[in-house]
Parts: structure tokens; sequence; C-alpha cells
């Protein structure tokens, strides 16, 4: 049983699913975010013991049983050989509980148990487990596996001294960016926000005490002849290249999307650089890694990030690059034929 955690209306989850079907394998998609609102979820220990237990294979003397809460028939976690966390919604407590409070301490709850039932799942998982995949996330983390591991990498600060921002300005010869640590979504009085990388000017140092409030990345400006965004699935890797310098809207951050003018297209990386990228998502504990790389004008391959659970649906619609084929090869790779079963998928 392949067990896929995500929204409901996840298109990625869409495109790996014909693959799966095609594979005949079983598939159980739920959403936690229906936890414990609908679903039900029950761990049970029976007071036996027999033989080891590290945390991850399951051990014996215990039951971890999934209820969807959705007319399907209850799951038991034993049966799960791959774990697929793509985008899955936070725990939702039922609308009669009211009180904020009771809210929040409904949700810690449920996140307690969820954390514990996925420990005690035998599966593998794509990226990883939560714990690992919140520690690879980690910027200053995979920085810093990714210079050991030989990539070349911008000199970056990672502050909220503003005494270093006038240093870090001048070492970049007046060409310094600004970016988030953390680079997700937020929300400011209800709206969603979207950091983008930032060019600083000269003014922006008049205002240099503003960074005691919240750390930033600082980093030189790399001159860029395209941007890549680099998928690797276990240990098969897809390169897209991203022609960001076309468009005056894209070409200091991609995430802008200027599609009418950007051009996307495969990219074969050197052969070191690609086993490094394989060895880079490995080494921090992943299946799964979205690797973002800039090819300079002459010719060097820069690391900017990886994010472990980075889009990748743009890169196979705009460049072919089978990305679906291979999360489905992965998922399905322990997982004997049999029928789909596609719980929660809201069909």
């Amino acid at each position: 049983m392949i067990l896929i955690l995500s929204d409901r209306e996840d298109e990625a989850v869409e495109m790996v699913l014909a693959g799966l079907r095609r594979r005949g394998a079983p598939v159980t998609w739920w959403d936690p975010g229906d936890f414990p609102a609908r679903g039900r979820l029950t761990v049970a220990f029976d007071g036996a013991f027999d033989g080891a237990f590290d945390g991850t294979s399951g051990g014996r003397g215990h039951r971890v049983v999934l209820d969807p809460g959705t007319g399907e028939a209850p799951l038991d976690l034993a049966e799960v050989r791959a774990v697929w966390r793509r985008r899955p919604n936070p725990p939702t407590p039922a609308a009669t509980v009211t009180d904020p409070s009771h809210r929040r301490h409904a949700v810690g709850q449920a996140r307690f148990l969820l954390d514990g039932a996925w420990e005690l799942t035998p599966a593998r998982w794509m990226p990883a487990r939560g714990e690992t995949e919140r520690r690879a996330h980690n910027k200053i983390v995979h920085m810093a596996r990714a210079t050991a591991l030989g990539f070349r990498v911008p000199e970056t600060v990672y502050t909220n001294d503003p005494f270093e921002l006038v240093p870090a300005y001048e070492r970049a010869g007046g060409r310094l960016v600004a970016k988030q640590i953390d680079s997700g979504e937020f929300s400011l009085d209800g709206a969603d926000h979207r950091a983008y990388t930032t060019v600083l000017t000269r003014r922006h140092l008049t205002s240099r005490h503003r960074l005691g409030h919240e750390p930033v990345i600082l980093q030189p400006y790399v001159p860029k002849a395209v941007e890549l965004r680099v998928i690797v699935v276990g240990e098969r890797v897809f390169a897209a290249e991203i022609d960001s310098q076309a468009s005056r809207t894209a070409r200091d951050d991609w995430r802008h999307y200027d599609d009418d003018r950007v051009r996307y297209a495969a990219h074969r990386l050197p052969g070191e650089t690609e086993r490094r990228c394989v060895d880079l998502v490995a080494s921090l504990g992943l299946s799964y890694g979205a690797i973002d790389l800039i090819l300079t004008p002459e010719g060097e391959y820069v690391f900017l990030e990886i994010n472990p659970n980075g889009a990748w649906g743009f890169v196979e619609q705009r460049t072919g690059l089978p990305v679906a084929d291979a999360i489905a090869d992965w998922l399905a790779a322990a997982e004997a034929a049999g029928t789909v079963v596609e719980t929660g998928a809201g069909r």
C-alpha cells in the first residue's frame, strides 16, 4: 500500500496517480487536514513484545489504524510500504470547537498523535519523515552540507545584526541581495504574502536598523546565464533551465513566473554536478529534493538552496521531463501490483 498525504486538490498528486494506476499500485490518498474533525486514528499497544524495535520498523505488540472518514475501509499502517508526504494540511478541529484556545490545543494534541503514528509506520518516505524534512529545509543546514560536498556557494551572511549590512554591501561591490531565511508564504494582517529576492541600494543602508527586527540572508548578486531547478528523485536527476534574464520582472527572482518571456528547457548537467545533487539529497536523509542553481556567464554552477518538497510540476509541464513517472516508480518500487484505491480523493 502507498499512502499519499496531501491536499485533495493537489494537481501534482493527480499527475503521479496516473503512473501509479498504470503500475497497478494500491494507493490511499488522505489529507491530515481532515483530522481530527473527520478522520480517526488509533495507536494501541497490547503489552506484548517480541524482537527489536528501532523506531522505524514498526516492531510488534501494537497496531496503528487510520480511518480516513470518507467511507473507505480503515487502513492498517503496518501494510504501508511507501509514504509520499506531499502537501498535507495541518490538523483541523471540528467546526463545533469554536474557542481559539481550544482549537489550538486540539491541533497540538492531533499533531502529537500523528507524529507518533508516522514513526511506527514501516515505510520509506518521500521526501522524508517530518523532522528530517524540517531540518533539511533549514538553509543554514543545507548550505553547510552543500559546501562540504564541493558546491560553489555565494559568500553568505545570515544575520539580524544591522552592523553586518554595510560591510556585506561593500564586499559585494554594491551588488548585494537580501532574502528571507524561510522563503515560504506568510500572512500579514490576514493577507498572504511572499518575499522575493531584493536587490539592495544605498538607500537601504540608511534603514539598516530594521535588520534588528528579523534575520535575513545577505549575498552578493550572482550574474546569471540561466537559472536551474534541479529535481532529484532517489538517484534520478532532472534539470530544467530557466531563462530568467529574458524578463525584467523575473531576472532577479524567477518565481515571478513571467511565462510570456521566460523560456524553460531541459538542461544537461555536468556529471560531477549531477552527482553532487544526488549526494546532497541523500546526505540530508531525503529521497527527493528541488535544488536551485545559477549557471553564470562563465559556465560555473553556483548553489543557492534546496527545498525538500519543492515544486516540480512546472518542470514537467514546460520541459517534458518525466518527473511524475520517476516519483511513481520510486513509490511503487516496493509495492506488489494491485488495485488502486484513491481514498479521500474526492471522487
